[in-house]
């Protein structure tokens, strides 16, 4: 199960809105080993493509040292199909490198009278892909990743 907070929903969202009709793609880091989606990353498409993402190569590589800096590992990978459904292509599940990533498709396209771009609600569906193997899983949102205490508050017996 892929839970996200609802801010780095919203701006997947947003991001997959603001560069329609070209397909949206970047990252969503987090600490390495804990599977929580912390900092939002937006990439630039390089392929500036409706049908398809490519990250570009010297962005790609700067993030990763990056993120090895910070001990982060990329926890979601995302990107945004604008003519068919949240679901991953056979190009997107031949790209996908990251064995232990979320990868999420959020679908901008219209369908019958309701459209992704406007306040409509958007296709967001996450799916591990291992080997070629895709499995969709739950996603979710919730408001915050804060539960009401910090290690000050928490009492040890």
């Amino acid at each position: 199960m892929l839970r996200i907070d609802r801010a780095t929903y919203d701006a997947i969202v947003a991001h997959a809105r603001e560069d329609h009709p070209d397909e949206a793609c970047g990252v969503v880091a987090g600490p390495e080993g804990s599977d929580r989606p912390e900092r939002f990353i937006p990439m630039l498409n390089a392929a500036r493509s409706p049908t398809f993402y490519e990250f570009d190569s010297g962005d790609l590589l700067r993030l990763y040292r990056e993120m090895d800096d910070r001990g982060e590992e990329p926890v979601v990978v995302y990107h945004s199909h604008t003519a068919t459904e949240a679901s991953p292509s056979r190009t997107d599940i031949s790209y996908a490198s990251e064995p232990g990533a979320h990868y999420v498709l959020v679908s901008t396209r219209s369908h019958g009278n309701r459209t992704g771009l406007a306040g409509d609600e958007v296709e967001f569906r996450s799916f591990r892909i291992v080997d070629g193997v895709v499995t969709e899983e739950d996603v979710e949102v919730v408001e915050s990743y804060l539960f009401g205490h910090s290690p000050t508050t928490v009492v040890y017996d």
